[in-house]
């Protein structure tokens, strides 16, 4: 973390009430390098087809460049280039491809946004956070239900999540942290950039920039307003992974019905989402949580269709 990163985190952790309305200052020609050398060079080309080694021949001038642009409101974001990948069930999953630059000028928001709001982010939560992975949130899931006897996990999934999330009820949740008018103005750029398919471009008013690296950040701070805080304090504890979120409660009932042996589990065959129930004593937490991280691996994969066979009989 540099030292304006630090400042930025330091006034955030001990304003957690102020709204940042003078931020794009810290953004700078050494500010835009350190977002270069962030991004990841080996990525497809987007809509203009300019490679990583393309922007890099002439770096300084780029560089340059864009921070006028970003810094004056000139700055246009690209839509981004639909591409599609074959998926195992044969269908495709479609894909957003920015623009080399465009991953740039958002790496560089990132850095300004990101140490603000870890400040304000739970601890539960470890989906796309530095320094955070989905095997830190498996032990901490692990030593929860430990030391407190749990009772049960249920597995949720909130379907489509970066796809459905509302620009107006997002750009409320930035106005209560952030309104630097420069920052916010390339956001609201990136939001409506739309994608662009055969030579048709497709706007929308919902969701994340496709591919974007300021969408993960985006998505957190958002589920963080609407969810995470409300959860917490309200339901019962929980450890987040980006938008699958594995439950652990230790006081709630569940209706015997539900109860089969040591584990229980409901798996719905299209899409591989599982609630999961333990009984008391349960020792075989660790593959539990490991079964519901990593669905998609063959060995769980296997795991996964015995339990579906013996679930078959109750889910009809």
């Amino acid at each position: 973390m540099s030292t304006k990163q630090a400042r930025i985190a330091e006034l955030a952790r001990t304003h957690p009430a102020r709204v940042f309305t003078a931020l794009h200052h810290l953004i700078d020609r050494e500010w835009l390098r350190t977002a270069y050398e962030l991004t990841r060079k080996d990525g497809a080309p987007g809509i203009d087809g300019v490679t990583a080694t393309d922007y890099e021949a002439d770096l300084d001038r780029h560089l340059d460049d864009l921070l006028h642009r970003l810094k004056t409101g000139r700055y246009v974001a690209p839509p981004v280039r639909r591409a599609y990948i074959p998926k195992a069930d044969g269908s495709q999953r479609p894909l957003g491809i920015p623009t080399f630059e465009d991953k740039v000028a958002q790496r560089a928001i990132v850095m300004v946004l990101e140490p603000l709001y870890e400040q304000t982010f739970l601890p539960v939560s470890y989906g796309f956070r530095p320094g955070r992975s989905a095997h830190q949130a498996l032990r901490a899931l692990r030593d929860h239900i430990l030391d407190a006897s749990g009772r049960w996990i249920l597995d949720l999934d909130i379907q489509r999540y970066f796809d459905t999330i509302e620009h107006q009820r997002l750009r409320a949740v930035l106005d209560q942290r952030v309104r630097d008018g420069v920052i916010r103005r390339l956001i609201d750029k990136w939001l409506s950039a739309g994608v662009l398919e055969d030579g048709r471009l497709a706007r929308r008013h919902e969701g994340t920039p496709q591919g974007g690296v300021i969408s993960p950040l985006l998505a957190n701070i958002f589920l963080h307003a609407v969810l995470d805080e409300w959860f917490v304090r309200d339901v019962v504890t929980f450890v987040e992974l980006d938008d699958t979120i594995p439950v652990h409660g230790a006081d709630k009932e569940l209706d015997e019905n539900l109860l089969w042996d040591d584990v229980f589990a409901l798996v719905e065959p299209k899409d591989h989402r599982v609630v999961v129930c333990l009984r008391s004593g349960v020792t075989r937490v660790s593959e539990i949580a490991t079964l519901l991280a990593y669905a998609n691996h063959s060995a769980v994969s296997k795991k996964l269709a015995r339990i579906r066979e013996r679930a078959r009989p109750l889910l009809g």
